[in-house]
């Protein structure tokens, strides 16, 4: 750690499908901070058919903007020579080129499978298919898929350590039969990972070792009632820098640039929300909502989760969202009155016109209820892979039993949730801040209290990879510079009628004011505290609904501001008391919006008819 204090400046960029993003942080009065930040577009295809030409571009932005030089024929200049040449080291991380597509296989889908799937999600990885000996396809089936997809490379696992191995052998011969070829590269073998029953390895490396480029690693199940996911995952970046990375036009010179392995861009973010969590000994839920993906980020009894919904977007998988959803469940977002085809129509031309941004009030409305929407279905698909192990027999008391948690539960715990961080363009640029608050309380419909922010310039990547030679500096700046704190939501559990009442909230501020407000059924209220204050809560549900404490009990917390304020959310919970009768429906929808100061009235009021 001495070592690391010593960094005065940090160069580092991100290599996106389309934007190369380079940031520079240094050493300010003692403390780590965002000086200046530069962009362009990504170099991996034709013309250019170089990465390192849009991460030249980046850092030539800034560059230009600090008067400074820091490249020269060779690359970076590295360590920093003085206040105006080099900088002390150099970090990447990418997701150009389709970032890493991957296949995972195991014995039974439940259970070795789904291990494969988290270790592959976790370690940054698009899982393009998982393929099990129960999964209910015939082997050709199975074995036409694997030739058809080309992954980047195949994780394999199943048995636990001494068990049988007739069927993990079995999947090897399926493997083996496809003779799958890699995405990229061409004469190269396809990297297979192999992490089952540890005794099985003989028949494995017979079956494998000649048509694949196969590594052997720990066991991700080496009993039943442990996962051990990161040996998989190590080996899974390493591969990714041997193959995928090195098949990438450029990408060989991007590397000897660094000394610090490139990470794929969502492993990184995962590395950075992880770094959170234990930082501020907290549970935290991460979001980053792209054009064609939704990434769901969470770390719950200590145990990190990543989940891709790969074809939920606000522009490319726009239209995926539309079918997954249905048109009735945005339109019920909606505070006014739009026709089907219309909306049908809008949405697909957002397909064909990605880039595009809503240029009235009403497209806005209409893109961040497709937002609530993508990120509702993304947090849902979540919840179903981020579970404890199957298979596992878990005591239980005599209460327990009749519920059905344990083996195979969610570990998704909304009460216990202490931050939500929300980023993507639709998250970090929304015209109010506000707007950005309300689409996550009602996607994830957080329970108690719970932390708000949002990334403001997506520079997650970068200070995740940055967290792991010094995570000090990437704690320092995320704190200061990447994270926008929105404030806190006050949400009770239970369910009410209208105007029944619901919490009543004391919040007095570090600056000594009180404020105090006793919300009914149905409500949403907005307490203002400031990005810098503090403040003691003192709230009190009414009877039959629970903050934390358990039903009616008084809960007492300190809070944090932020540039939106406390938010009440008084619409109890499961399900969000949105009424059903579409005149009701919207004249809540405005009352929420008006409560809040949301969206311009004046403005809205035109579409109100």
């Amino acid at each position: 750690m001495e070592q690391d204090r010593k960094l005065r400046s940090i160069l580092a960029t991100d290599c996106g499908s389309t934007t190369t993003k380079a940031i520079l942080i240094e050493l300010v009065d003692g403390v780590y901070r965002l000086v200046c930040r530069g962009e362009a577009p990504t170099t991996v295809e034709a013309p250019f058919e170089d990465v390192t030409m849009g991460a030249r571009n980046a850092i030539h932005e800034i560059e230009e903007l600090m008067g400074r030089t820091f490249q020269d024929e060779n690359g970076i200049i590295t360590p920093q020579r003085d206040n105006k040449v080099g900088a002390d080291i150099y970090l990447s991380t990418s997701s150009a080129g389709g970032g890493l597509q991957m296949m995972v296989a195991g014995v039974v889908k439940q259970m070795s499978a789904e291990s494969a799937e988290r270790a592959a999600l976790g370690a940054g990885a698009i899982v393009m298919d998982v393929i099990a000996i129960n999964d209910d396809r015939l082997p050709y089936q199975k074995i036409q898929r694997i030739r058809q997809l080309r992954p980047d490379m195949i994780l394999m696992s199943g048995g636990i350590d001494g068990g049988t191995i007739t069927h993990v052998v079995e999947l090897a011969e399926l493997i083996s039969a496809a003779e799958p070829r890699p995405r990229l590269g061409i004469g190269f073998n396809l990297p297979v990972i192999y992490a089952g029953n540890k005794d099985a390895r003989k028949y494995i490396e017979d079956t494998l070792a000649e048509k694949t480029d196969l590594k052997m690693v720990d066991n991700l199940r080496p009993v039943l009632e442990r996962e051990v996911l990161g040996p998989a995952r190590e080996e899974i970046h390493n591969l990714f820098m041997e193959h995928v990375m090195a098949q990438a036009p450029g990408y060989n010179k991007l590397m000897s640039w660094t000394e610090v392995p490139i990470m794929p861009t969502p492993g990184a973010v995962g590395k950075m929300i992880q770094t959170v969590a234990s930082q501020k000994q907290m549970t935290v839920v991460g979001v980053d909502i792209g054009g064609a993906t939704t990434d769901v980020f969470s770390v719950f009894a200590d145990t990190f989760n990543r989940t891709v919904s790969a074809n939920l977007g606000m522009s490319y998988s726009i239209c995926n969202v539309m079918l997954e959803s249905g048109l009735d469940n945005i339109m019920r977002w909606m505070p006014f009155d739009i026709d089907a085809a219309d909306l049908r129509n809008r949405i697909r031309n957002k397909m064909i016109r990605p880039t595009t941004i809503p240029q009235t009030m009403q497209e806005l409305v209409i893109e961040q209820a497709i937002a609530r929407e993508a990120l509702r279905l993304a947090f849902e698909h979540h919840k179903s892979l981020a579970i404890g192990l199957r298979g596992v027999q878990v005591q239980r008391d005599i209460a327990e039993a009749f519920e059905q948690s344990g083996s195979g539960a969610t570990l998704v715990d909304l009460m216990g949730l202490g931050m939500i961080v929300g980023s993507g363009g639709v998250l970090s640029h929304a015209p109010r801040r506000v707007q950005s608050a309300l689409m996550m309380l009602d996607a994830f419909v957080p329970e108690g209290i719970t932390e708000l922010a949002v990334d403001s310039i997506f520079m997650m990547p970068q200070l995740g990879v940055l967290s792991s030679v010094n995570p000090e500096a990437a704690q320092e700046v995320f704190d200061r510079d990447c994270l926008i704190r929105l404030g806190t939501a006050i949400a009770p559990v239970g369910q009410g009628k209208e105007g029944d009442e619901c919490v009543t909230v004391k919040v007095t501020t570090s600056s000594g004011k009180t404020h105090e407000h006793k919300a009914l059924y149905g409500t949403m209220h907005l307490i203002p505290l400031g990005e810098d204050e503090t403040a003691e809560l003192v709230a009190r549900p009414a009877r039959g609904f629970d903050l934390g404490k358990g039903k009616g009990h008084e809960v007492q917390a300190k809070i944090l501001g932020g540039v939106v304020g406390v938010i009440i959310d008084a619409r109890g919970r499961h399900p969000l008391g949105l009424p059903t009768d579409k005149k009701k429906r919207i004249a809540k929808l405005v009352e929420w919006y008006k409560a809040l100061d949301a969206y311009p009235m004046d403005i809205l009021q035109k579409y109100l008819g």
